[in-house]
């Protein structure tokens, strides 16, 4: 039976009906809501037919979570009196709950974009509703371009709603065609915020790390909330290691503590969801608390203030999740929590000033993330570049370089970006790219089985008392009775059903999982340094921690690594041991085998050398290098140093001046001779002394002045005109040749002022007046200016005043235009 209390009671239900009329009028609707008004239960039911008493519909909501798509699809069945799997069911990865009867399924939005790339149609769905797009995961976005595309070209009666809960809606109602925006309001109780900052210093948060103190402040607040304040707590903190570590400071509060992340027990998220009359709880939760999931009870929110994003370091091939400081749009989502059933509280564990420093939102997925796996579903969708997808924001050109490498590298994708059968079957697996490959290549080695429990270890991180040795943890998860080691069982029942699961393999589990290992992140092998310090094939160092039992491993291969800030040397948290054949095996399409001749520790370096990537394998001596690859070297040499390697005189160094002034002046046919434009022309100008050096030393016996002079236009006569141009000296009224100096913005003359008498206009060259920096007797400066007569006429009378009794056996007459220059005292002249 449906349960009209508890449907009536829903603030959404107001703005159903302008919701039915802009999907009627326009077919896609932009849904904002704030939480726990019932847009994700209400809204798809009526969509549906299943309240209201409209057509029955197929609808498919897409979540972000598998807590949440789990949650949603209860809690409409219970709506409507049934359990999941009636007219309401769900489907999350390694788990489906429907039946033939079922017309609102719940699915994460993998499931959804594994089930276009295989039904472009969505065969048999009315509407998609895509819940929680404000939080811009990359799966989501994805989906939102992939279903305008459908409904562009062969499905134009699809209808298609963005749920958000934030009013930041503009940019989605963009994307889907200028589509009506409808707003529901929520019932808003008050909540009153609390500033509660640690009372000493707190580290920032790096990678994974968060400082010890803070969550100790977090668990202090949670008890000082239960004594200021009625209710149920919900805290807020950035990953399961946190919570783990506060719910064992609060040992002994007089509450039930409860722990919601997607790795929670399904017995212990219904729990939390489902609330409590007895006695009073304390909720820790991620992110996951923000919106996609209502927790009843709540009138307090301890907020830790911090947040996880993907972060990827492409240089190095390091991806990992990192603590950042959580979004001003987050803060109030939270906060909000507290607000939902009647006034409530929120305990802030930051300084108030610090509020408006922070992002206003959260950086979208697809700015900062990995993108392997999304390059990989664009070119199956028929798209390698992404450029024809509707999207709020372009994936990064060079993380798209990254991704396409690696696809490349895996055999996903052919040269020209396009997907291959191969590449087609690892978007299928529901894995990234990187996992797809090493389940498909590891399992011809070690066996179906044996190969999907690794992959299955390396898809969801196993809790940090598995230690960091991956073998290790392989036999923990197999005898485990945790959570963690259920839902492992369950995703290597999935993975060897999609190989076959065949065993086929034999040897020491600590050689199948090295390999399973090294298949998937090959730039992360790595050879020992000595002292737990390792090289990854990438260049990048990896150090082990102190004890453990990895230090003395020949090789490795990483899994899971982080680079802290400002650490010379990545962190490495999961590896397993692997010999140099697996290395080599894994990490094939990075060896190199050959003659190397480089500028290295300020030379030319000449060697044979085989290599994987960064580490090498063998180095010989090379006696006769190549001379093209000498060459190669120097102008290396010359690109990282400077060209100062070469013999520069004085007069070399004006002519690149004279010839860089002409050049910015004048132009063609005066070349350029900035530092890059004469390193991309050293042929043209260092030939062919740099063709006959071997070593540094030879090229500090190059003339750069003789170089620079075949650059002129000889061709076109124009080089017998550089002195008149750009003269290396001018002849001043007094008879002496003054130097010119153009290495600044415009030509300096520094000359004796008394030298300059009866010249009534400024020099010029190339038409550019000089400046003239006026001199003492002495030859100090006086004054500067670029136009002479106006100085004779406002500026000289000043400078007279001034100096004439410091220096009165030299002229100083009352109008120097009038008069003869000199370079002698009164005397010497008479």
């Amino acid at each position: 039976m449906i349960r009209t209390d508890a449907l009536d009671q829903l603030p959404v239900r107001t703005a159903v009906p302008a919701l039915e009329r802009a999907l009627d009028d326009r077919g896609a609707a932009v849904l904002c809501a704030p939480p726990g008004t019932g847009k994700t239960t209400l809204v798809p039911l009526v969509l549906a037919g299943l309240v209201g008493g409209g057509p029955v519909r197929r609808v498919v909501v897409a979540e972000p979570r598998r807590i949440a798509a789990r949650a949603a699809a209860r809690r409409m069945a219970w709506l409507v009196g049934e359990r999941a799997g009636g007219r309401v069911g769900f489907t999350v990865r390694g788990e489906r709950v429907v039946g033939p009867g079922t017309v609102v399924e719940v699915v994460t939005t993998g499931v959804l974009l594994q089930r276009l790339q295989r039904d472009q149609e969505l065969a048999g769905v009315d509407a998609v509703i895509i819940d929680e797009c404000h939080e811009r995961h990359l799966d989501a976005d994805t989906v939102a371009a992939f279903l305008l595309d459908v409904r562009e070209a062969i499905r134009p009666d699809l209808r298609l709603v963005a749920a958000s809960a934030t009013t930041d809606a503009e940019g989605w109602a963009r994307l889907l065609g200028d589509a009506p925006v409808v707003e529901a309001r929520g019932v808003s109780h008050p909540v009153e915020v609390v500033w509660a900052p640690p009372a000493g210093p707190v580290r920032p948060p790096h990678g994974m790390r968060v400082d010890p103190a803070l969550l100790s402040h977090v668990a202090s607040t949670v008890r000082r909330a239960l004594a200021e304040r009625d209710g149920d707590v919900l805290c807020f903190l950035p990953g399961v290691g946190e919570i783990g570590r506060v719910a064992g400071q609060l040992a002994g509060v007089a509450a039930e503590v409860l722990q919601v992340h997607g790795r929670a027990p399904a017995a212990v998220q219904d729990a939390v969801l489902a609330g409590s009359s007895e006695g009073r709880r304390v909720v820790l939760a991620t992110s996951v608390a923000e919106s996609s999931l209502t927790v009843p009870g709540v009138r307090v929110v301890v907020d830790s203030g911090l947040a996880r994003e993907p972060r990827t370091d492409h240089a190095r091939g390091l991806s990992a999740l990192t603590t950042v400081r959580a979004s001003q749009a987050a803060g109030r989502q939270r906060a909000g929590r507290a607000g939902r059933e009647a006034p409530g509280t929120v305990y802030r564990c930051w300084e108030q000033a610090e509020d408006g420093r922070l992002a206003r939102f959260p950086s979208p997925e697809i700015k900062v993330a990995d993108l392997t796996a999304f390059a990989l579903q664009a070119a199956c969708w028929g798209d390698p570049d992404a450029s024809g997808l509707a999207l709020l924001d372009p994936p990064p050109a060079g993380a798209m370089g990254a991704a396409r490498e690696v696809l490349t590298a895996v055999g996903a994708v052919d040269a020209q970006g396009r997907v291959t059968e191969r590449g087609v079957r690892m978007s299928r697996l529901g894995l990234h790219p990187r996992l797809a490959r090493a389940l498909l290549d590891g399992a011809a080695e070690v066996g179906g089985r044996r190969a999907a429990e690794v992959v299955a270890l390396l898809s969801e991180e196993p809790p940090r008392e598995y230690g960091d040795d991956l073998a290790v943890a392989l036999r923990t998860a197999r005898r485990g009775g945790d959570g963690y080691a259920a839902r492992w069982r369950q995703e290597v029942r999935r993975l060897s059903s999609s190989v076959g699961g065949g065993d086929g393999g034999s040897g020491p589990d600590d050689g199948a999982v090295g390999l399973v290992a090294a298949l998937a992140f090959p730039e992360r092998v790595a050879r020992a340094r000595g002292e737990g310090a390792f090289l990854m094939v990438s260049g990048t160092g990896a150090q082990l921690r102190d004890g453990s039992g990895l230090r003395n491993a020949p090789w490795l291969a990483v899994a899971v690594a982080d680079r802290p800030a400002h650490a010379a040397s990545a962190r490495v948290r999961r590896a397993a041991v692997v010999d140099e054949d697996t290395a080599r095996t894994a990490a094939g399409h990075l060896r190199f085998a050959g003659e190397e001749v480089r500028w290295a520790d300020g030379d030319v370096v000449a060697r044979r050398v085989e290599r994987l990537g960064a580490v090498e394998l063998s180095v010989r001596p090379l006696r006769e290098p190549a001379p093209e690859l000498v060459r190669g070297a120097l102008v290396e040499g010359l690109r990282r140093e400077g060209l100062g390697l070469l013999r520069w005189t004085r007069d070399a160094g004006q002519l690149r001046e004279r010839l860089a002034f002409l050049h910015r002046e004048l132009g063609a046919p005066w070349p350029d001779v900035s530092d890059g434009a004469l390193l991309d022309r050293t042929g043209q100008w260092l030939e062919p002394e740099l063709s006959r050096a071997r070593r540094r030393s030879d090229l500090a016996r190059i003339d750069a002045g003789q170089a620079l002079r075949r650059l002129l236009p000889w061709a076109t006569g124009e080089a017998a005109r550089l002195d008149e141009l750009a003269p290396e000296r001018i002849e001043v009224p007094s008879g002496s040749r003054i130097r010119v100096e153009y290495g600044g913005a415009q030509p300096v003359l520094a000359v004796k002022l008394q030298e300059l008498f009866g010249l009534r206009e400024t020099p010029r060259v190339a038409g550019v007046p000089v400046l003239v920096h006026l001199l003492s007797p002495a030859g100090r400066p006086a004054a500067v200016t670029a136009d002479l007569a106006s100085f004779w006429r406002d500026g000289y009378r000043a400078v007279r005043a001034e100096l004439r009794g410091r220096y009165p056996k030299h002229p100083w007459p009352e109008d120097p235009t009038t008069v003869e220059a000199t370079r002698f005292t009164k005397r010497a002249r008479r």
